[in-house]
């Protein structure tokens, strides 16, 4: 495997500079397909998150950012066209720091997160109705009053972002809460952080952010990020990450009565109706394999009739024994290493969990032997599981799929719904059929045979233990937002 030759950028962006940590401490950047250290960044204290949170908020407090749309939009336009610029370079170093295939950056990795995740919310700058005028009311003395509603800025907004789709849930978070008004301090997972420091660069070298508006600090201690969640001058966390982690967050934050957006986990079924087209219906199961099942919305238990089962396992066993999976850098590959040591052997604890709660191995379950270097595991297919084991219930974020039969459609959205989580769903089958079902499942983002449910204007998120709020789309986008009630004698 070879490292193609790039230009990470090891500072941290406070207060408008470039700058190292406090202390001049550094940590180093693994790459998890070979497990050698690419680089070193900033390892930032809890001293530099403060100063970072101190220039937010005197940026929001002391500048007209939040109320100067003309100037946010021209700075969002600005990192755009910066990012662009980059595109090449943070494709590369992604691949490196987070060992995401080579494939997925032409998609949700890199390229469609630089297509619109800056320049939709840039463009409400204009569109949205930041003041809406109501029909005249009574006052307390039952005198005419003019009414309205304003939209302002919520404040300071702390986005902390999980190593799974860096870029797209940074843009996705960042460009937002920028455009809304609000300054933000960025805190990337200590995994993936050079794509941060990318974007930090892109700020302080080619755009007119006043300093203190955007903020980027990187460090290898997660409880660095805690910072902005205990801070009574954050006003707004947007986190994504794990339920355990965003529970954590919510019993912080409650000190403050901090607002929080939270697209936390996901355990989303496929159901595959028996009036689907098998042979095509199966191939979706691969999507667990996909980034090595890195990602929270991916279908990662399928649900089968039970008089199809049999010939659904044996079909699943099939593909995945031949999933194309190595060296990220390979343009056939769909599968890299999972992004790191801790999280190799966490997927491989749930897989031996599975297998002690009376599941059956049918492919997979290990280190593959032919990739001695790298935190690979093997694309694994359990089959006789019941929706009762750890393996259906728990979030494993590995290349784990859980194959579950069903005897008929209401048994089968018993069991989609029989989740702490509703992050996502699929429905396979004929079309109205389909429909039905995927209004019964409890789910913030649903796929009927293949259909995305995603993009810069859906909102994403979910029900239940999957999170609080949404992020893109106008939902997205008005979660960053302070409502105003206004009236004055007519």
């Amino acid at each position: 495997m070879s490292n193609p030759t790039v230009h990470p950028e090891h500072r941290m962006y406070i207060d408008g500079q470039l700058v190292e940590a406090e202390d001049g401490k550094t940590f180093a950047n693994i790459n998890p397909a070979t497990e050698e250290k690419i680089g070193e960044v900033a390892d930032g204290s809890n001293s530099d998150m403060r100063r970072a949170i101190d220039a937010a908020r005197h940026a929001f407090d002391e500048t007209d950012w939040s109320t100067n749309r003309e100037l946010r939009k021209r700075c969002l336009e600005q990192m755009q066209e910066g990012l662009e610029a980059e595109r090449e370079e943070l494709r590369e170093q992604l691949i490196l720091e987070a060992g995401c295939p080579r494939m997925s950056t032409y998609g949700p990795q890199v390229d469609w997160p630089l297509e619109g995740h800056i320049r939709y919310p840039a463009k409400l700058i204009d569109e949205f109705p930041w003041e809406i005028e109501m029909p005249d009311g009574l006052g307390n003395q039952g005198e005419p009053n003019r009414r309205r509603i304003w939209k302002e800025a919520i404040g300071v907004v702390g986005a902390i972002v999980p190593w799974n789709y860096p870029v797209e849930v940074t843009l996705g978070k960042v460009a937002q809460a920028l455009a809304t008004g609000n300054t933000v301090i960025l805190k990337p997972a200590p995994d993936t952080p050079w794509n941060a420091t990318l974007l930090g660069r892109v700020v302080a070298e080619r755009t007119d952010f006043p300093p203190g508006v955007f903020n980027v600090v990187t460090s290898a201690d997660h409880l660095v990020g805690e910072e902005l969640t205990i801070s009574p001058k954050v006003d707004l966390i947007s986190f994504t990450g794990s339920t355990v982690t965003g529970k954590r967050i919510m019993e912080k934050g409650a000190a403050t009565l901090k607002r929080v957006f939270l697209e936390l986990g996901g355990k989303s079924a496929t159901i595959i109706l028996d009036d689907a087209d098998f042979d095509t219906a199966l191939l979706s199961g691969l999507g667990a394999c996909y980034h090595a099942g890195q990602a929270c919305a991916l279908g990662t238990r399928m649900l089968v009739p039970s008089d199809r089962y049999e010939a659904s396992a044996a079909t699943l066993t099939s593909l995945f024994e031949n999933v194309p999976y190595g060296d990220p850098q390979s343009p056939e590959v769909i599968m890299g290493p999972v992004v790191s040591e801790k999280q190799r052997d966490r997927v491989l604890g749930y897989i031996e969990k599975g297998k002690a709660e009376g599941a059956e191995l049918a492919t997979g379950g290990g280190r593959p032997t032919h990739l001695p270097k790298g935190w690979f595991v093997e694309p694994t297919l359990f089959v006789n599981v019941d929706n009762s084991m750890t393996i259906a219930r728990e979030e494993i974020f590995g290349p784990v799929l859980c194959l579950i039969p069903y005897e008929n459609d209401d048994d089968a959205v018993r069991i989609a719904n029989d989740s702490q989580y509703g992050l996502a769903g699929n429905v396979i089958g004929s079309p109205d059929r389909a429909l039905a079902v995927t209004r019964r499942i409890r789910g913030g983002m649903m796929s009927i045979n293949g259909g995305a449910a995603h993009g810069v204007d859906m909102p994403f998120g979910g029900y239940k233990q999957s999170g609080i709020g949404r992020q893109n789309g106008l939902q997205g986008f008005e979660q960053y937002l302070e409502t105003k009630a206004v009236a004055w004698p007519a």
